[in-house]
């Protein structure tokens, strides 16, 4: 009994192939699973091979540190951290005292080397006008020995005369030499130079630029315009050489560094079109930008401890490649972006025409300033008027050669 009713309960499978509404729903079914695949097909044909995506991608960019170049205590700071400064604007002063000593100490060795060089080519001058009085000297004990030699020749004078005159004559030409030696000597000092360009003045003039180069490096100013961050400087703080007291990021440069596996690369070329979208803004805010170069090796090679597949226990994992990413500066400036931020990158790679790697060297600085270009002209311009003021008058702006004449 129990058996009849157990075979009436349950359809047996031919029952169950011939049942018009499963057979339906495994239809469509089937149908559904065709039309998706064949609408991914086409959507990966005409779009999805197109474009390759990461959220691995992260917001990098110049992180400027400002770093003391001289020794002394901070005495004051111009701007906290997150405060916009420009370019050329103090942020942190040392104490002026010690640089302001060995400053004018320099200017005063210059004065005095400027001064010492004078009188060198006042001996010059000296010693020429000496050497001509001595040649004049030696012309006459020469006049004076031939007419006496000619004299004696007919006994018109003794020989004693004669003798006398030749000795007159040899001491003439003893303190000509010697007046040329000295001449030549001092000479060697200043021929071919001026006051300004003499060696001891360069030396003396190096001296005070460096001087002056410690002077001014008090005053730690901003490389470029941006944003201030990790500031450790602190009012009292012993400032040492490299030793960084806060940085400056210019977030109107930064870029987009996105992480792609190995095999998103195949078809990724320098100069193809990105949108990116970035996790502060959301999806309604895009960016624009380009594919500025791929990397030339793995995170993990460049990695501190790079990983060892040689050692026996290697397992296949797919790298990720940096892929750095430039950014439109008008949306930047519209809606700024903070280094670190994550961001969505999506890569256009319809245009396949670009290099993989730069072909062409770069003749240009890729990130520059020019806050320091002065230093050194205000160096010069102070070294001027120093040796203006000390030179005297315009004749000891001439070199040896031009003030003294050569002997015969």
């Amino acid at each position: 009994m129990s058996s009849q009713n157990t075979s009436q309960g349950t359809p047996s499978p031919a029952a169950a192939r011939s049942n018009p509404r499963r057979r339906q729903l495994l239809l469509g079914l089937t149908v559904l699973i065709v039309v998706l695949g064949i609408a991914f097909a086409t959507y990966h044909y005409f779009y999805g091979r197109w474009f390759e995506s990461t959220d691995d991608a992260y917001v990098n960019g110049n992180v400027v540190q400002l770093t003391s170049q001289t020794t002394g205590t901070i005495v004051s700071i111009g701007a906290d951290d997150n405060a916009f400064v420009k370019a050329g604007q103090v942020l942190v002063k040392l104490d002026q005292a010690d640089t302001q000593v060995a400053l004018e100490q320099a200017e005063a060795t210059l004065a005095r080397t400027v001064r010492q060089v004078r009188g060198l080519y006042t001996n010059v001058s000296g010693l020429t006008s000496d050497m001509t009085a001595k040649k004049v000297a030696r012309d006459r004990a020469r006049a004076d020995f031939e007419r006496r030699q000619a004299l004696a020749g007919s006994g018109a004078i003794p020989q004693e005369e004669l003798a006398h005159a030749r000795d007159t004559l040899a001491a003439a030409e003893q303190a000509l030499a010697a007046a040329e030696q000295m001449l030549a000597t001092n000479r060697a000092l200043v021929d071919d130079t001026g006051v300004a360009s003499h060696p001891e003045v360069k030396a003396a003039s190096a001296l005070l630029r460096k001087a002056y180069l410690d002077f001014v490096r008090t005053s730690l100013v901003a490389p470029v315009t941006g944003y201030v961050a990790q500031r450790n400087a602190q009012v009292g703080q012993r400032a040492q050489p490299g030793l960084p007291l806060l940085a400056v990021v210019p977030l109107d440069q930064v870029w987009v560094d996105a992480n792609f596996k190995e095999t998103q690369l195949t078809h990724m070329r320098i100069g193809q079109p990105v949108e990116l979208y970035s996790d502060v803004y959301g999806s309604g805010v895009v960016f624009h930008g380009r594919v500025a170069g791929l990397g030339v090796g793995t995170g993990s090679a460049f990695s501190l401890l790079p990983a060892q597949n040689a050692t026996g226990n290697w397992i296949k994992i797919v790298q990720r490649v940096p892929v750095r990413i430039t950014l439109d500066p008008k949306e930047l400036a519209e809606h700024p972006l903070r280094i670190g931020l994550s961001m969505n990158v999506e890569v256009s790679m319809h245009d396949r025409s670009g290099p993989m790697l730069a072909q062409v060297p770069n003749d240009k600085p890729v990130f520059a300033t020019d806050v320091y270009d002065n230093q050194l002209a205000d160096a010069d311009h102070r070294i001027a008027e120093i040796i203006r003021a000390n030179i005297g008058g315009g004749a000891a702006k001439l070199s040896g050669k031009e003030q003294g004449t050569k002997s015969e």
